[in-house]
């Protein structure tokens, strides 16, 4: 929290949200203040959107309360954004400025009005005063360069590209733009790291610390994103809202002490409720009144509902054998639309070696994955897969799925029986593993969350036996439950695998190594996980600084070294012409300060904010003559001694 003192911006009380049979939310209660750093987490389908959407006033609850605080600017930034049509996307961005222009007119209004002497002064004094404080809360005076900037931040390369003709990732980058330079009291991100790369996801932490000023609701399952930015975390779980002190890392910490208090309860109450039946079954007919208050507490702890148990995915893959060769490339060269992407690329894969790719967007990264698994032929080079070698494509788009049929017949289809790693499993308890219960597997596709999608895809991948694993950003979407059951189920997969993801939490747990496209047909290949890639690209760069640093030093023409001046004592004849003349220029400069300060100290000179600010600078400019005159005095003073 941020104390005390910090003012609500934001209350829930009593929501209730159902869709049919199925309850999503449940007498939750909440509450942010001003300048907090929330995060919100849950499995998917638990409603972490729809709380969202209710909370930013997109959707209405069916019971409870919303309330925001008076004048207090709320954005949401959703999944799916929306634009006018015919909007550039630098137009797009500039709506985000709505609020910074209204506050600067306000303050250019009640400055002519002042100007002009229509009205009374002191309410308009306090207007003007009112407006720039909310031109500089909300980002100063000059903030037209802001939009390209965080355009270039965030990866759209055409400022006037319309928005209607971007992808839906550049789409969202567009609304991420237009949100964060509107600086709102209050943004709510609904997944705000989908379809952004590494680098760009490690600049948006630091903008979120560092430039932000407003409260934040991070739904993500961005873990490293949470654990730096949010000092508090929400857990959604079955219709309830379950509030933790501290980001990513300690929220695990205090869940964990949660449900071991939890199960020691519910221990408590099972070995009570055995001691009572015991005792009854041993007692004769006739109850006395102590003996029937004892069998109500028995009743009453019998019919107490114990605390649901925590779901999670379980992942299991049926591991195909591994040949002598894997995949290899040699040469190899990569294309898309007439660009370059990687040129003379050389890859052998080794079994049990777990490869993260990463780079900017639209570096390459998709379509070398479709490349080296056949989709596309490549640009040049060579491309040899083993006999033996078994992929599994985990695409970006699921485009493998059917959205208008059922979760049961997109990923079993007429089969009753799922047969893997030699067991045979039946169909609807497989789903099951997957946290689809018997009303979900039934609901078609297109009904999912985009988390839920994600699962379906990975339900389907993993009936097939492999020997390569080729994912293409998994971990979009997913929870972070899911998540690290993927994690895991990768670290224990003997087989090889290829991941392009975002994420680098998942890639400091699961990579062995990181190839990196540099955007520019590179593509170079780090021992290690994120983290380890990170320090050598660090450490590569500064040596390729200093190599730099040492080129032109012995490219530029040697100097021959300054002849020492002659030493000379005492004052020349101008410094003694100067040293007469300072004292009245120190007394000049002095009553010019003095002049200055009586003028800013008129209440007149405010009535115009341009006034105000050359009267500033004057001042300011007229104490650093005076300091530098007196300091040359002293200079010249000491000099004349020593002749």
């Amino acid at each position: 929290m941020t104390g005390t003192a910090a003012l609500t911006l934001l209350g829930a009380r009593g929501l209730g949200k159902a869709y049919g049979p199925s309850v999503v939310l449940e007498g939750v209660d909440l509450s942010i203040a001003e300048g907090e750093r929330v995060g919100l987490v849950g499995v998917n389908g638990s409603g972490k959107s729809t709380l969202a959407r209710i909370l930013a006033g997109v959707e209405e609850p069916d019971v409870g309360e919303v309330a925001r605080r008076r004048g207090a600017r709320l954005r949401y930034l959703e999944q799916e954004p929306a634009f006018a049509p015919g909007l550039s996307a630098r137009a797009a961005v500039t709506e985000g400025l709505e609020a910074w222009a209204e506050a600067k007119g306000r303050y250019e209004r009640a400055s002519a009005a002042i100007e002009r002497g229509a009205g009374e002064l002191a309410a308009l004094l306090a207007a003007q005063a009112e407006a720039a404080a909310d031109v500089e809360r909300l980002g100063g005076w000059e903030r037209g360069h802001e939009v390209d900037s965080l355009l270039g931040h965030l990866s759209v390369p055409d400022p006037e590209a319309e928005v209607a003709r971007l992808s839906g990732g550049e789409r969202r980058r567009v609304a991420l733009a237009r949100l964060l330079i509107a600086r709102p009291d209050l943004a709510i991100l609904d997944e705000p790291t989908n379809h952004l790369d590494v680098e760009t996801i490690a600049w948006l932490e630091e903008y979120l610390l560092d430039e932000y000023p407003g409260a934040l609701l991070l739904v993500t399952h961005d873990r490293y994103l949470l654990d730096r930015v949010t000092a508090r975390t929400l857990e959604l779980s079955r219709g309830a809202v379950y509030d933790y002190e501290g980001g990513y890392e300690r929220y695990l910490e205090a869940k964990a002490e949660r449900l071991l208090h939890e199960a020691r309860t519910e221990a408590n109450r099972q070995n009570f409720l055995r001691r009572e039946l015991e005792w009854l079954r041993r007692q004769p007919k006739a109850r006395t009144t102590k003996q029937k208050a004892r069998i109500d507490r028995a009743e009453a702890a019998k019919a107490q509902r114990g605390p649901p148990r925590e779901r999670a995915a379980s992942l299991q893959l049926d591991e195909a054998r591994s040949g002598k060769t894997i995949l290899e490339a040699r040469g190899l060269g990569v294309a898309a639309g007439g660009r370059r992407l990687v040129a003379g690329f050389d890859l052998v894969l080794t079994q049990g070696e777990r490869v993260g790719i990463v780079g900017r967007n639209g570096a390459g990264k998709t379509t070398l994955l479709r490349t080296l698994v056949g989709e596309i032929g490549p640009a040049a080079g060579e491309l040899t897969r083993g006999q033996n070698t078994k992929v599994s494509y985990f695409d970006q788009q699921r485009a493998e799925l059917d959205l208008d049929k059922s979760v049961f017949d997109n990923v079993i289809g007429d089969q009753p029986k799922v047969e893997l790693a030699g067991e045979v499993i039946d169909a609807r308890s497989y789903l099951e593993r997957f946290l689809f219960d018997p009303h979900k597997q039934r609901q078609p596709v297109r009904s999912l969350s985009g988390g839920e999608r994600a699962r379906v895809a990975l339900a389907r991948l993993l009936r097939q036996p492999a020997n390569l694993l080729v994912f293409d950003e998994p971990t979009n979407d997913l929870d972070v439950a899911t998540l690290a059951a993927l994690e895991d189920l990768l670290v224990r997969f003997q087989g090889t695998s290829l991941v392009v993801t975002h994420d680098r939490y998942f890639l400091d747990r699961v990579a062995t190594s990181i190839l990196h496209l540099a955007g520019d047909g590179t593509a170079i290949k780090y021992p290690g996980n994120y983290g380890d890639f990170e320090r050598a690209r660090e450490e590569l760069l500064a040596r390729k600084r200093e190599e730099e640093r040492a080129k032109e030093a012995a490219a530029a023409p040697a100097r021959p070294p300054p002849r020492p001046a002659p030493a000379r004592k005492g004052l020349s004849r101008a410094e003694r012409a100067e040293l007469d003349g300072i004292v009245d220029a120190i007394g000049e400069a002095e009553g010019r300060v003095a002049a200055l300060e009586a003028r800013l100290g008129d209440p007149e000179v405010y009535a115009n904010g341009d006034e105000v600010r050359r009267v500033s600078a004057e001042l300011a400019a007229a104490k650093d003559e005076a300091a530098r005159l007196n300091a040359r005095w002293e200079e010249l003073e000491a000099k004349a001694a020593e002749g």
